[in-house]
């Protein structure tokens, strides 16, 4: 599994085995941190829900995980639906931001993105969160605004195939490439 490392943790796709990790981070969100991650009031049990779903489908989940072992920072892939975009969602730990995390983990979503053959990505956050939409409008998203809710999309190239490739490959293979941060 492809893992970036630096003095605040190691970046990495978490397991389905760590779900509890996930949830637990979410859970530790200041309320401003989940008004932003959730576009509204989220209390322990619809995080307990949310963290499950996550981890019961084919999201894919990246996390800032500390030297102890807890996860400090989220960034998930949500497959398209139907006719829709992939949807892309990021959370940090208030004690860690402005440290560059969501970035790295935003690089992260978006690599997987491409690995997964993923043409456009749509992030969704509340009007007022200015921060999420200026780190999106970084890796070149455009926004939209209706009902209090601003709804970026960022369009993501493909890499080629390598020559003999079919496409079908297994999970850890296309882990993204990290480096170091």
């Amino acid at each position: 599994m492809a893992r970036a490392s630096s003095a605040l943790g190691t970046i990495r796709e978490l397991s389905d085995l760590e779900q509890q990790l996930h949830r637990e981070h979410l859970i530790r969100l200041d309320p401003e941190g989940r008004r932003d991650r959730f576009n509204g009031i989220a209390d322990d049990t619809f995080i307990t829900h949310y963290s499950a779903r996550c981890f019961a489908g084919v999201t894919r989940v990246f996390a800032l995980v500390d030297h102890d072992g807890h996860v400090r920072g989220t960034g998930e892939l949500h497959p398209p639906e139907g006719d829709e975009p992939a949807d892309i969602a990021f959370s940090v730990e208030p004690q860690l931001r402005r440290r560059g995390i969501a970035s790295k983990l935003f690089e992260t979503v978006i690599a997987a993105a491409r690995a997964e053959g993923f043409d456009q990505l749509r992030i969704t956050s509340s009007s007022d969160n200015q921060a999420m939409r200026a780190l999106a409008r970084k890796f070149g998203a455009s926004f939209a605004f209706s009902y209090g809710e601003a709804i970026g999309t960022l369009m993501v190239a493909a890499p080629p195939l390598a020559a003999g490739h079919d496409g079908k490959t297994l999970r850890q293979a296309r882990a993204p490439a990290f480096a170091g941060w």
